[in-house]
């Protein structure tokens, strides 16, 4: 039953940290590094924060076995769910958000519960999906733009100030090499330069004007979830289920309930990341989260997430989405035409899934 559970360490991680490296070195290069000032870095973590919070679901989502096609549309919804509440409904920021999060996952409850029960496949159902939240965001949005509050705005341009960053960077780090000590080999290995990341990744922030409140959204998410898929039950049925789903459902394995929780946890993230978005951008249009699916689901199949299933992380998926908002990131200060962007993302995400496929006929 976990036999699918824990990915192997393999040449393709290594091979994703350089192909960034590389990624990165050109666009260096190339914009005389401007890519690599501290604004621009802070804008590019900014950026990628919300295709990473929906990559981090669609990992979970992905290792099962199954697919959501409606995340864009839904987190597009639930960002102008939210502003209208805070704007037009005058409710507090806080009860806003709730019911954006709350909402978020009814839809992706009625989602999995459709997906696991009438066994519709998940392609079919989260497309419709994906229509009906189309829709309903040009309905209750009427077609025009509606801009949030203030403290609204701040969930997506904020910085935790400099020295709070300091502090908080230098506790993770501290903790980590307080656990390093007591490890030994590639884990204790692994702790300090994780801890080495995390005070570099501090620096570069603070060099501008300090870690972005989405960021720290974002970490305190994949944590939480990289926690969920590895350390619970519910998560190491997702592996068995994705790896083998006959053998899981002899084990005893719930794929009802199992899928219909994926699915929420995944409208869950949609309604953070809709409120995130929503933020970042200054407001609520009624094309707001558009072809977000597609790059949540190339952040985490690049990351090493298996399509397949039973296979994949939650940091990979981060990785994967750095890849990606790296590319848009750089093209854009390179005045590069607009067609660029999907026919280089499209070509990278076709050859991370025949490495995949390649990677499995050798195993």
């Amino acid at each position: 039953m976990t036999a699918g559970r824990r990915p192997r360490p393999s040449w393709r991680a290594l091979t994703l940290a350089f192909a960034l490296l590389l990624i990165w070195a050109v666009f260096l290069a190339a914009t005389g590094g401007t890519f690599a000032s501290a604004r621009n870095l802070a804008l590019l973590a900014r950026q990628m924060s919300v295709t990473a919070l929906l990559a981090v679901g669609m990992v979970l989502v992905i290792v099962t076995g199954e697919i959501d096609l409606s995340v864009g549309a839904m987190s597009g919804l639930l960002g102008a769910v939210a502003t209208i509440a805070s704007v037009k409904a005058g409710w507090p920021l806080a009860a806003a958000i709730a019911s954006a999060l709350a909402l978020g996952a009814a839809l992706g409850l009625a989602q999995g519960t459709i997906v696991a029960r009438l066994r519709v496949p998940s392609f079919i159902v989260t497309l419709g999906g994906m229509l009906v939240f189309q829709g309903t965001l040009l309905g209750i949005t009427g077609g025009i733009s509606i801009s949030p509050g203030g403290a609204f705005l701040r969930i997506g341009q904020a910085y935790l100030g400099k020295g709070a960053g300091w502090a908080l960077a230098g506790a993770l780090a501290a903790a980590l090499l307080l656990a390093a000590a007591r490890d030994s080999g590639s884990a204790r290995g692994r702790r300090i330069l994780l801890a080495g990341a995390i005070l570099a990744f501090a620096a570069l922030m603070n060099a501008y004007a300090g870690i972005p409140l989405p960021v720290l959204l974002l970490a305190a998410v994949a944590a939480a979830f990289s926690t969920i898929a590895n350390r619970t039950p519910f998560g190491r049925r997702l592996y068995a289920i994705g790896g083998n789903r006959e053998a899981a459902r002899y084990s005893g394995v719930s794929f009802e309930r199992s899928v219909a929780g994926v699915f929420t946890l995944m409208g869950l993230l949609c309604g953070a990341a809709g409120v995130v978005l929503t933020a970042r951008v200054g407001s609520a249009t009624s094309d707001a989260g558009r072809l977000m699916e597609l790059d949540s689901i190339a952040a985490a199949v690049i990351g090493g997430t298996s399509l397949l299933g039973g296979r994949g992380t939650v940091w990979g998926a981060l990785l994967g989405a750095l890849v990606m908002s790296s590319l848009d990131n750089g093209m854009s200060l390179m005045n590069t035409e607009p067609y660029w962007q999907p026919v280089l993302k499209g070509t990278i995400l076709v050859a991370a899934v025949a490495a995949d496929v390649a990677g499995r006929r050798t195993a």
